[in-house]
This record gives C-alpha cells, sequence and structure tokens, in this order.
C-alpha cells in the first residue's frame, strides 16, 4: 500500500494515474451514452418497423374498403337501380306478376345485369349483394359465387335488430364481425354487413336499401403473410368490437391489457399510436396501433420483447468493442505518455534542483526537440540570465542615493528571480503544454528587462509591458483564476517616466496576500491618471484588488519595517517598501506609497511620482 502511495505522489504516477482515470471515465461516459442512444434508437427503430406492417396493412384493407364504400353508393346512386326501385316500390313480387307485363321485366332484367356488372368490377371481398325495395316484395340479388342456396328469408333479414340499426345509421355504421345470417346452418362464414337505405331520384324519401355482406378475408388475407414474432398479439377494433388474431381466424374477445400511458415517438405517422399497456400478468408492453381505413377501424399489435432482446444483443457486442478499443488505446497512451514525458521531466527536475543549489552552469542535455526542450532551453537561459544578474556590480560609488538605489534593486531582482523559478519548477511538475514555452517566452522578457541596462527610470509603457508578462507567469499558475484590467487616461501618460519594477511588487503583494488567501477568482484594476498638485503636475498610479484586505498594522508593516532573514515573508514584503524607499529618495518623502484597506473587501495601494516626460533628444 505504501509502495502504491509513494509511486502516486511521482509524476509518473500521477501521470498514469490521471490517465487511466480519464480513460475510465471517457469509456463510462461512452458506454452509457451509447446504451441510451443504441437503446432508444432499437426501441424507435422496432416501433417504425412494426408501423410500416400495419400501415401495408391498413393500406390494403383501406382500399379494399373504399372501393365497396363507393359500390354502395352506386348503389344508391344509379338511375338503373333507382328505376328498378321507384317501378317495383308497390308491386307484388314479380314472380306473381302478369307475365305480359313484359316492360317490368325488362326493367328487372336490365337492372340485375347492370348491378352484377358493377359487382364483378368491385372489390372480391363482397360475398353478397342485395338491392331490395322497402317492402322487400322485390329485389335483385348478386352472389359471389354460383350454386348458393337461401337458408334464410330476406323478410327475416329485414325484421332484425341488426339490419334495422344499420339501415337507420345516417352514415356507415360498423357493428363488427358477423357471422352471414344467410348461412346460420354453417360456423364459418364471418362477415361484416353494410345497410344502406336509397332515396328516390327527386326526393328525400326511401324507395329502397342496399345489403352487402363483406367477407372477413378482407383483413385475413392480408395478415398471412404479417410477420407476427411468437411472443407478439394482433388485435382488431371494428366499431365497438374487440377481435384478437388467433392463426388463421378472427375471434372476438376482451382486452386482456389496461392502457397506462400514450407516448409521442419521433417518426410515427400522423394514424398511428404508440401507447404502453400492462397485460393480463402484470407485465409492461408497447402497443402500436394504427387506423385501418374506414372510421372505427383500427389494427393493434404488442411489440416483441424477443426481437428488441437480439437486437440489443448486437448493439452491447458494438459497444463492447468500443470500450475495448478506447481501453487499448489508453494502455497505449500511458506506455506513450510514460515514456515521453517522465525521463525529460526528471531531468528538468534535476536541473532546477541544482540551480537550487547554486550550480548554474548550462545543461544541453535538457534541450530537446519539443516542447520540453523549451523549458530546458528557458532554464538554461535563466542560469545564465541569474548569473548576470548576480554578477552585476554597482557602477556608481559616488553618490550614496545611487548606491542605495543599486542596493534596494539587487534585493528587488532575487525577490523576483525567486518566485519565478518557484512558478517555472510548479509548471514542469504538473504537465507538459504549450502554456508553458508561453510562460518562458514571458519569463525570458521579464529578465531581459532585469539584465538590460541600470536605468533607475523607464516610461510606464515599458514598466507596464513588465507586470503583463509577469501577469501572465502568474496566471498560469493560477489557472486562470484571476484577471487583470488596466485603464490608463490618457496616451501620454505612457511616457511618462517612473521607478523600474515599481509596479511588479505591488502587483505580487496583490496576487499573494490578497487574492490567494481568499480562496477564490480575482481581480486587480490598474489605473493612471495626471493632475495638479502642490508641487506641480503629478502621475498617480492605482492597484486596486478585491482580496482579503490589510489591517492598519499589516499597512504599516509593508510600507516601513525592515526585512529579516528569519521572516519566512522576507521577500514578498521587502517588495513594496523597497519601491517606496526609491521614491522617497529620488524625489522626496512627499512622494511614495499609499494604502487603503477594507478587510475581506478590497485593498487600493497608490503611487504618487511627479509627472515628468523625457524630452525626445532623451
Amino acid at each position: 500500500m505504501n509502495a502504491i502511495t509513494t509511486f502516486l505522489k511521482t509524476i509518473k504516477g500521477k501521470i498514469v494515474a490521471i490517465t487511466i482515470g480519464t480513460i475510465l471515465i471517457i469509456a463510462l461516459i461512452t458506454v452509457g451514452v451509447c446504451f441510451v442512444v443504441f437503446q432508444s434508437l432499437l426501441r424507435r427503430n422496432q416501433i417504425q418497423s412494426v408501423e410500416f406492417g400495419l400501415q401495408l396493412v391498413a393500406s390494403n384493407v383501406s382500399s379494399d374498403m373504399k372501393e365497396i364504400m363507393y359500390f354502395s353508393r352506386w348503389c344508391g346512386s344509379s338511375n338503373d337501380i333507382l328505376k328498378y326501385l321507384e317501378t317495383f316500390q308497390d308491386k307484388p313480387p314479380l314472380a306473381v306478376a302478369s307475365r305480359d307485363d313484359k316492360s317490368l321485366r325488362t326493367i328487372a332484367l336490365s337492372s340485375s345485369e347492370r348491378l352484377k356488372e358493377e359487382f364483378h368490377n368491385t372489390s372480391r371481398y363482397i360475398t353478397r349483394v342485395i338491392v331490395s325495395t322497402g317492402s322487400a316484395a322485390n329485389f335483385l340479388q348478386v352472389l359471389s359465387t354460383s350454386g348458393d342456396t337461401l337458408s334464410y328469408s330476406i323478410s327475416s333479414l329485414v325484421l332484425s335488430d341488426v339490419f334495422r340499426t344499420l339501415l337507420e345509421s345516417p352514415d356507415f355504421l360498423w357493428i363488427g364481425i358477423i357471422n352471414d345470417p344467410f348461412y346460420q346452418d354453417f360456423q364459418e362464414a364471418p362477415v361484416i354487413p353494410i345497410v344502406r337505405p336509397i332515396y328516390s331520384t327527386f326526393g328525400s324519401d326511401a324507395v329502397g336499401w342496399v345489403y352487402i355482406s363483406v367477407s372477413a378475408n378482407i383483413i385475413l388475407d392480408y395478415l398471412k403473410a404479417f410477420p407476427l414474432p411468437s411472443d407478439s398479439s394482433l388485435y382488431l377494433t371494428i366499431g365497438d368490437k374487440f377481435y384478437q388474431l388467433q392463426g388463421n381466424r378472427i375471434q372476438e374477445a376482451a382486452p386482456n391489457f389496461s392502457v397506462l400511458s400514450q407516448e409521442n415517438v419521433r417518426g410515427t405517422g400522423s394514424g398511428t399510436l404508440v401507447q404502453k399497456v400492462r397485460m393480463e400478468n402484470g407485465k409492461t408492453e408497447t402497443l402500436i396501433t394504427h387506423s385501418l381505413g374506414p372510421n372505427g377501424w383500427y389494427i393493434h399489435q404488442i411489440l416483441s420483447r424477443q426481437q428488441l432482446m437480439q437486437q440489443r444483443q448486437i448493439y452491447l457486442l458494438l459497444i463492447g468493442a468500443i470500450c475495448t478499443a478506447i481501453l487499448s488505446l489508453g494502455i497505449f497512451m500511458v506506455l506513450s505518455l510514460n515514456r515521453t514525458i517522465n525521463q525529460p521531466v526528471a531531468k528538468i527536475q534535476k536541473k532546477i534542483n541544482e540551480i537550487a543549489h547554486g550550480d548554474f552552469s548550462r545543461d544541453p542535455s535538457i534541450e530537446w526537440n519539443h516542447e520540453l526542450g523549451d523549458i530546458g532551453k528557458g532554464i538554461n537561459t535563466l542560469s545564465f540570465d541569474v548569473v548576470n544578474l548576480m554578477n552585476r556590480r554597482i557602477e556608481d560609488e559616488k553618490q550614496k542615493k545611487d548606491l542605495q538605489y543599486q542596493i534596494l534593486q539587487s534585493q528587488i531582482n532575487p525577490h523576483f528571480l525567486y518566485n519565478t523559478l518557484n512558478s517555472i519548477k510548479w509548471m514542469a511538475t504538473i504537465q507538459g503544454s504549450p502554456g508553458i514555452a508561453e510562460m518562458t517566452t514571458a519569463l525570458a522578457r521579464l529578465l531581459r528587462q532585469v539584465a538590460k541596462g541600470s536605468s533607475a527610470m523607464i516610461p510606464l509603457e515599458e514598466e507596464l509591458n513588465l507586470v503583463k508578462d509577469y501577469f501572465l507567469i502568474q496566471q498560469y499558475r493560477y489557472g486562470g483564476s484571476i484577471a487583470i484590467e488596466y485603464q490608463i487616461e490618457s496616451q501620454d501618460l505612457y511616457q511618462c517616466m517612473v521607478h523600474r519594477f515599481s509596479l511588479q511588487p505591488i502587483i505580487e503583494n496583490a496576487l499573494f496576500h490578497g487574492i490567494e488567501p481568499k480562496g477564490s477568482a480575482g481581480k486587480i484594476l490598474v489605473k493612471a491618471w495626471a493632475a495638479a498638485g502642490t508641487e506641480g503636475k503629478n502621475l498617480w498610479i492605482s492597484i486596486r484588488d478585491n482580496g482579503v484586505g490589510m489591517s492598519p498594522e499589516t499597512i504599516e508593516k509593508v510600507l516601513h519595517q525592515k526585512p529579516s532573514r528569519k521572516n519566512a515573508d522576507f521577500f514578498r514584503q521587502v517588495g513594496i517598501a523597497n519601491v517606496n524607499q526609491r521614491i522617497q529618495h529620488e524625489f522626496g518623502e512627499h512622494y511614495g506609497i499609499s494604502i487603503e484597506s477594507q478587510l475581506g473587501e478590497y485593498t487600493v495601494m497608490t503611487i504618487l511620482v511627479p509627472y515628468i516626460i523625457p524630452a525626445p533628444s532623451e
């Protein structure tokens, strides 16, 4: 256990742990998303597949029924039929009529032939058509097969409740599938009856009626080739009757399920309804309902769980293959990162430790041709710049003020370099990224500012550029949780002369003592403006942070307390005090730094210096 803990504390261990953890998270998310998406797609595809089958059956049934209903309307509008009914409405049966009345027989034969002609041009599922006068004394009849005999009289049909109900309906009424009343001796003659009144040509009085029996095969024929899984069920609704398909029979039954809810499945047509139902055995299933065409006709199917499970296995195998590929890629990444990063990082760490112990010699072995090599080059450059910085000597010993300035600045430079080295070390131990190259570049610019010349005063623009490079480095350290804003009153202020490294210690103090203890995101606002003073025009520069603030005692220590080598905060506290002393040495005690703060809210440090713009020749 201790070995594992020690391993995880190393860079190699952290890289391996982070990589494996990331891969596992990606794999879990991928598996979850794929499973949900595949499950949804699978169920939707199954619903759409069933819907397509039901639509095919419905299209055929609807086409045949429309043709039959058209035939029924034709019977009520045909001039031949109307002439027959109006002629024989009040006549005795033709069989006992006068044999000399040839005109009546001619009308009857003509009407019968016309009815047969239209019958044979209509759907094959009509088994019987009867066109009769209201009294049923005279009628025309066409059968689908020859040789049929009546075992049930027309008068009995007229007196039946079913007939009266259908005849008195204002439109087509569907009472479901019944046994053909003309074949009561046979049990296998299911038909769908249609009865419609026929009205006279010039009035609204009924002169007769038409009876059409439609074979139940109009539905069964299209269901014979319907792919119905063994664990699925098929139902029909005709009017208020409910039927279940059992083999090659349509059996009337009570619904063996109860509807729980309706679903909105994308991709289903307007004539399709998807519902959650609970079966008699307590299982929850999905019911697909589609209109068959005539009003009140519907076909229903229970989705097959067996098909769903078979297709789900295929998707699970696909998900397994995806996970295997992700894990294989993860193992490859772990091995590659271990070989590519661990050794270079160990060498960089070793070189940083050597620098910390005073060895600033150049090490060419850490200058690889990749991002870590850029860090190595930056460290070697840093070592060179540090050596130059430490070898700088005080050039002018004649004036005490210049000597004091050189001493104070020599304290500022190690202070800044110490924190910068720590930042680079921190970045190098975390990860290699393009951001490190950017940070190293910014550091190189800072070192060049430190190394070039010994001028005490520089334009405000150069000092702000130095601050921007420094703040860029710190933004990488704090992970982007800090921000800085600049508000310069006018362009001419950029040429005003300020002390070198006068803003950087204040920015550093705002970060380390203001924002960092707060433990949350922070912002720094840098403002510069010019204003008239008692001794002439002055330049004001304020640095405001929204950190934890400072007590009056802390403000006093920051501005006036002398640094102590025993104090852990020596390098941080010395910066602001030294800047204040440098300004006062240069311009007098009237100038310098003032601090205003509110605990828990903000800190504002304001620099006051004379407004100095050098002549163009300078």
